[in-house]
């Protein structure tokens, strides 16, 4: 998976749920489609704001996780991807149970 590709299409939702579903990671899953839905999005809507918003807010802790996440998965643009919406999940979300599934 490359991650440019990756982004590029994320706004197409059926494309969207096929990448959330091959990150092989259900409670990620879940919690991208249920935060996009409490904001009124579609789950590929969220997915390609929140790398945004990674992107954007990201402290140099958070980026230094990035390229950890992308050395050691054997799917550098899947750990990439994953590593970023837990991160949007961790800070967009007012469910505790997100931020202790993916802490900091």
């Amino acid at each position: 998976m490359l991650l440019g590709d990756v982004l590029g299409r994320l706004r197409d939702e059926s494309f969207a749920n096929e990448t959330l579903v091959g990150l092989d990671d259900l409670p990620l899953m879940a919690g991208v489609t249920a935060e996009a839905s409490r904001h009124g999005e579609t789950a590929g809507d969220y997915a390609a704001a929140a790398v945004r918003r990674f992107a954007a807010f990201a402290d140099d802790e958070g980026w230094l996780a990035l390229i950890a996440a992308i050395e050691r998965g054997p799917d550098p643009g899947a750990a990439a991807l994953r590593h970023m919406l837990a991160w949007c999940l961790r800070h967009d979300c007012d469910c505790p149970h997100h931020r202790e599934e993916y802490p900091t």
